[in-house]
């Protein structure tokens, strides 16, 4: 019989921001932890009236309750909170929280166990510290950003996956579960710092040593993984369709070729670097002869490395079920509601966190706090 979650009973007060920390909290309630999201004030927050939903879509497993940082009464019971919990997440630029009375140094000495994880976009020292951004500014000054694109096209950004989530909110969630292990040991919490520039730097580790070698030591995207391979590529079907290609090894390259029905001569073209445009127009021909419906069946089952391009629209109606990301065989995930992973189901401002309340502490409104212009503030003894 399954245990529990693996982090189930930790506790993590989620200050609501932007797409980053969400997601680093996301992925700790997928596991068990019990997330309370921070929400700013609203007329209507914990009332007979619900408010209209946060925008955030990223609030699976998660509560609310909504408290103005800039109410001392609100900032106290914030301060009661963080006496009994595990991890704050901080996802505002450098200064804010200091500026709120919640730096780090007076929340650790009001809770020696917390673990405080502070994500940003720039790094915290040097020239672009003070400044704002967005995804594709973090990965802009990484390095990575001028790794991606066609060649002979400017680079091109691939959505707002790289530094946000897979550089941001992904190596937070990893860092505070780190802090967690280490806090096994040692009995104490600690600040966990995370930006999305050193993130996504991390992330391009393999391509930015691969430009000291002959697979990544040419110009943007005529490199072997950049595009600049015709056998590690995208092409267009009959039907507007599209099919992506990723035949690296020689059998597999035979395969793709015999697949496609091509010259097996090829085989012997493929290692010169001065065929690539030849081989890559034969492939784009060849593909647009038929649907991808046709040539999924003909590959599906096949070590040629030929795959479908997918839809969103197309695996929502297929009921492609979505699963979390690692699975503990003796302490699995809390399960991903089908219907919620395709249709944003927002979280509405204090909804369901003074049950949590009552669950962690046992705060009770009107004995423990009280509401005041929406908001949630300690109740005066």
């Amino acid at each position: 019989m399954a245990n529990a979650p693996p982090l189930a009973g930790v506790r993590v007060v989620e200050l609501a921001g932007l797409a980053p920390g969400p997601f680093a909290s996301l992925i700790l309630a997928d596991y068990g932890a019990s997330v309370l999201r921070i929400d700013r004030p609203h007329a209507l927050a914990h009332s007979d009236k619900k408010p209209p939903p946060t925008n955030d879509p990223l609030v699976r497993h998660k509560s609310s309750i909504c408290i103005d940082l800039k109410s001392p009464a609100g900032l106290s019971l914030l301060l009661s909170i963080l006496k009994n919990t595990d991890v704050l997440i901080d996802p505002f630029r450098p200064g804010v929280l200091e500026k709120a009375g919640l730096s780090p140094s007076k929340l650790l000495s009001i809770n020696k166990n917390l673990i405080i994880a502070r994500l940003t976009g720039f790094r915290r020292d040097g020239e672009y510290s003070k400044m704002a951004g967005h995804d594709i500014n973090y990965l802009a000054v990484s390095g990575v950003l001028s790794q991606l694109g066609r060649k002979g096209q400017p680079p091109y950004p691939p959505g707002n996956i790289l530094a946000d989530f897979a550089g941001g909110g992904l190596p937070c969630a990893l860092g505070i579960i780190m802090a967690l292990l280490v806090r096994e040991r040692t009995g104490n919490g600690q600040v966990v710092e995370n930006n999305m520039v050193d993130g996504a730097a991390y992330l391009g580790t393999f391509l930015r040593l691969g430009t000291k070698t002959p697979m990544w030591d040419q110009p943007r995207g005529g490199n072997l993984l950049d595009g600049g391979c015709p056998w590690y590529d995208v092409y267009e079907c009959k039907d507007g369709g599209f099919m992506a290609v990723g035949a690296l090894e020689p059998q597999f390259f035979v395969e793709l070729i015999q697949k496609l029905g091509v010259d097996e001569a090829l085989l012997k073209q493929r290692d010169d670097r001065k065929s690539w445009t030849a081989i890559r127009e034969q492939f784009k021909t060849t593909f647009m002869k038929k649907t991808r419906m046709e040539w999924e069946e003909i590959f599906l089952g096949s070590d040629a490395c030929c795959t479908p391009v997918l839809g969103q629209a197309e695996l929502e109606a297929a009921k492609y079920e979505q699963r979390p990301p690692v699975s503990l065989g003796e302490s699995p995930a809390l399960g991903i509601d089908q219907a919620g992973a395709w249709i944003p189901r927002p979280l509405t401002p204090g909804s369901g966190g003074e049950d949590l309340l009552k669950e962690w502490m046992g705060l009770q409104r009107g004995k423990d706090f009280n509401v005041e212009n929406g908001s949630l503030v300690k109740a005066k003894l």
